[in-house]
C-alpha cells in the first residue's frame, strides 16, 4: 500500500545537519496516524551525507551521480515518491516540520498545491536573514511577479506540497535544475489550472545557508528568463 505522505529532502554536503533533521521528521510523523515515507536525494555530495542518511532506519536514499542542482534533486525525489501528498523541505528545516499540518489540512479541503510562505505574514519569520539577503529576496520576487507569475508573495520558501496528480503532471515537464525551479513549478501550476494556495508558515534563518546572494541570484534570474521559452508550447 502506498503511503499517504512523502517527504522529500534534497541534500548536498549536509552531513552536519541532516541527521538531526531526519530524526525530527521521524519523531514528528511517528506521533501521527499517517503512513509516510522520507526520501533523501543526495545531489552528488562529496562529504558523508549519504552515510548519515543511511544510518537511520526507514529512510530511502536516492543518490545523484553528480551535483545537478536543487531543482533536479527535488524533481527526482518527487517523481519517485509514492505518497498521495508529496512535500519537499530543506535539509536545515528552516520551516519546522510541525507546520506540515497547515499544508496538509488545505490539501484535504481540495487544494492540489500548497505553498509555504514567509511573505503572507512577516510575523511568522522568527529569525531573520541579514538585511541585504531579505532585500535581494524581495527584489527577486518583484521581478518574478512582473515577468513570470503574479500574485505569489514568496516563490522561494522551500516548504511546498503537491497532490500526486499535480506532481506527476508538473514535475515530468519541469526542466530547471537550479534554484529557479520553484518559480517554474508555480508557472506550470498556473498554466495547468491547478488549485493552489499560499500559506503562512514559521521560518527560522540558518546562517549556514549555501545560497550565494550574488552568484545564485544571477543564476536564478537567468533561469526565470527561460521559463516562458521552455514551455512555450504548453
Amino acid at each position: 500500500m502506498n503511503p499517504e505522505i512523502s517527504i522529500i529532502i534534497p541534500a548536498y554536503n549536509e552531513e552536519d545537519r541532516l541527521g538531526l533533521t531526519l530524526a525530527k521528521l521521524v519523531n514528528y510523523f511517528d506521533t501521527t496516524t499517517l503512513s509516510y515515507e522520507i526520501i533523501v536525494v543526495d545531489d552528488g555530495s562529496t562529504d558523508s551525507t549519504i552515510e548519515v542518511a543511511n544510518s537511520l532506519q526507514n529512510i530511502k536514499v536516492i543518490p545523484q551521480i553528480k551535483n545537478q542542482g536543487k531543482g533536479a534533486a527535488v524533481r527526482r525525489g518527487m517523481l519517485e515518491a509514492m505518497g498521495s501528498f508529496r512535500m519537499f523541505t530543506d535539509a536545515d528545516l528552516s520551516t519546522p516540520i510541525y507546520e506540515f499540518v497547515k499544508l496538509y489540512s488545505k490539501f484535504k479541503t481540495g487544494y492540489e498545491i500548497c505553498l509555504g510562505s514567509r511573505a503572507v505574514d512577516y510575523s511568522m519569520i522568527k529569525l531573520h536573514q541579514p538585511f541585504y539577503r531579505e532585500f535581494m529576496g524581495k527584489t527577486f520576487n518583484k521581478i518574478v511577479q512582473y515577468l513570470v507569475v503574479k500574485g505569489i508573495k514568496d516563490t522561494q520558501c522551500g516548504f511546498k506540497g503537491f497532490s500526486a496528480k499535480a506532481t506527476e503532471e508538473i514535475f515530468k515537464i519541469a526542466k530547471i535544475n537550479g534554484f529557479g525551479f520553484d518559480v517554474e513549478l508555480i508557472y506550470l501550476a498556473r498554466r495547468l489550472n491547478y488549485k493552489m494556495i499560499e500559506i503562512p508558515v514559521e521560518w527560522y534563518n540558518d546562517n549556514r545557508s549555501k545560497v550565494s546572494p550574488v552568484k545564485d541570484s544571477i543564476r536564478m534570474f537567468q533561469e526565470i528568463l527561460k521559463i516562458r521559452k521552455l514551455h512555450r508550447n504548453l
